[in-house]
């Protein structure tokens, strides 16, 4: 940690300006600095905690070093009980302040695009395709998320064919970025007869929100079209031409939204969407440009990978890029997603350190 030091002392002074700051009250008047400050503050609150955790337990290593050379036997084992207590934990706190200080991912801090799409499979994919939507609804409500439906279209059998939702609060896509890509489902199907396990498999997107800054969509690259928005099996849902489909001319990005009854909340929600859409177009460039190996770190949501398999006779779940493996598939399908998502986390954090050693 010493080759750190220099720049852990400074990141805690700065926490300490800023702890000061939000007591200033010229400050706590004007809400747009206070809101910048406070940010700043929680985003550096991780990290100076575990740097004063680290620097009390160095502390406490040195005293019980120091009381090796004591000549009372007692006081020697004692001490030596406490270094071999304290080194682990040293040695912990020390890796947990390397993962702190990797350069932050841009997008963690971000809102999500959600696209979930039926595969092979027919009717059960569809039903398996609602099933996951509906798990990420019930994680996004233990984590106080908000969720809006931007289109959808369901199966005759009550399932969904595809489904695109936005979803806001905090650090979604930091929690949500790592379930882009296939996911299989392993079960026997409510229609077979022969009690056979059928395989069938959705495709699951999540593409960071950009906003109006980074991504201007012109107007006149875009062709806006009205439709009457329809239920299941093209019922009416209403007369007026409120859902909106628009069309990114230059790229031939099409995007529909019909979840509201009003056309202007569509071609906003629509909007949205398409600027998600083109953000992800050029992040996929830049990812192209740099090297294969850092790639495979940055480059974790191809849609046409097979990332994880549900096997529902068995109650089991694997995450085949890490090789987890939980017996809990019904928990897990409750929305009881953390244990998943903090090991691909600590995963692809251990693989940015091995790659930041290598000096790639």
């Amino acid at each position: 940690m010493q080759q750190y030091g220099q720049k852990l002392d400074q990141i805690e002074k700065r926490f300490e300006e800023m702890t000061q700051q939000m007591a200033d009250p010229a400050i706590i008047s004007d809400g747009d600095q206070y809101r910048k400050v406070s940010k700043a503050h929680s985003d550096l609150s991780e990290i100076v905690e575990k740097y004063r955790e680290y620097k009390r337990v160095d502390s406490q290593l040195s005293d019980a070093k120091a009381m090796l050379g004591e000549s009372d036997p007692e006081m020697r084992e004692m001490a030596e009980m406490e270094v071999a207590d304290l080194e682990p934990q040293l040695a912990t706190i020390d890796d947990e302040l390397k993962v702190l200080l990797l350069p932050k991912d841009p997008n963690d801090d971000r809102d999500v695009v959600l696209e979930i799409r039926a595969g092979t499979g027919g009717d059960e994919a569809t039903l398996f395709a609602y099933e996951v939507f509906r798990m990420y609804m019930r994680y996004a409500e233990t984590r106080r998320w908000k969720v809006e439906v931007t289109s959808s279209s369901e199966s005759s059998v009550g399932g969904l064919k595809e489904v695109l939702a936005l979803i806001s609060g905090d650090k979604v896509y930091s929690r949500m970025k790592y379930e882009s890509g296939v996911h299989r489902v392993q079960r026997v199907p409510a229609t077979e007869t022969q009690g056979r396990v059928h395989t069938s498999a959705i495709t699951v997107a999540v593409l960071p929100e950009a906003d109006e800054v980074e991504v201007k969509v012109e107007e006149k690259d875009i062709r806006v079209d009205t439709f009457c928005s329809s239920g299941p099996g093209g019922q009416s849902v209403n007369t007026t031409y409120s859902a909106v489909r628009i069309t990114h001319l230059p790229t031939g990005v099409i995007v529909s939204c019909q979840d509201e009854k009003s056309q202007i909340k569509n071609r906003a929600k629509a909007m949205r969407v398409l600027r998600s859409r083109l953000y992800e177009i050029e992040l996929e460039k830049q990812q192209a440009a740099i090297g294969a190996e850092r790639k495979t770190m940055v480059g974790t949501g191809d849609r046409s990978e097979k990332i994880r398999t549900y096997n529902f006779p068995q109650n089991r779940l694997t995450d085949h890029r890490i090789g987890l493996t939980l017996h809990q598939l019904d928990l897990v399908m409750e929305g009881r997603l953390d244990q998943i998502m903090d090991a691909l986390t600590s995963f692809y954090q251990t693989e940015k350190l091995r790659l930041e050693g290598q000096g790639a």
